[in-house]
């Protein structure tokens, strides 16, 4: 098995593709080493000393390290923790969890434009934030704002703001006028 990994533009996040499917479909987001009990492979990273959050994909694993750790230093131990889960034959999520499609429920009047936002986002922003080993969702709409959620690579990134007000922001206000604002919700 031979594990691929690619720098995001967060320099706290290193993405590593595996050469095979990950997550069937959704995302799973692990923002700390506690929220791992469902997966064998999370848990397996967050041994690792110094990893502080773990985002899968459908075909990638993204993993965040604290500030004061090389990733000179573990990034050895991790390719080695990907290979030995893969090889284990141990799944990737235990149980009957599912991953997450990512979007919130959204109920009301606005709808029509919410249902617009999110498959502006599944179409043109989620595919290239994939590509930077994150994940980007619609968390709410109120009076105008998109309210979004920011997952593996994208959480903490330096760029985020930028990612958030110049890119997606733009991109929704010119395709849907009651957009005035895009923020950033943690969840």
């Amino acid at each position: 098995m031979f594990i691929q990994t690619e720098s995001t533009p967060n320099p706290a996040t290193l993405k590593f593709l595996p050469g095979q499917t990950v997550l069937d479909a959704g995302t799973a987001d692990f923002p700390a080493a506690e929220a791992a009990g469902q997966s064998p492979l999370a848990q397996r990273l967050f041994a690792v000393n110094g990893v502080t959050g773990v985002f899968f994909g459908t075909d990638f694993v993204t993993v965040t390290k604290a500030d004061a750790v090389e990733w000179d230093h573990i990034k050895p131990a991790l390719l080695g923790a990907i290979m030995e889960h893969f090889q284990s034959g141990e799944p990737v999520m235990a149980g009957d969890t599912q991953p997450a499609s990512g979007h919130a429920e959204h109920t009301g009047e606005d709808g029509e434009i919410v249902g617009q936002i999110k498959e502006l986002l599944d179409t043109r922003v989620r595919p290239a934030v994939a590509q930077d080993g994150g994940d980007i969702t619609f968390h709410g709409f109120e009076r105008g704002v998109v309210y979004l959620h920011m997952q593996g690579a994208c959480a903490g990134c330096p760029s985020s703001t930028l990612t958030l007000k110049m890119g997606i922001e733009n991109l929704l206000r010119h395709y849907i006028p009651e957009v005035t604002e895009v923020r950033p919700v943690a969840v």
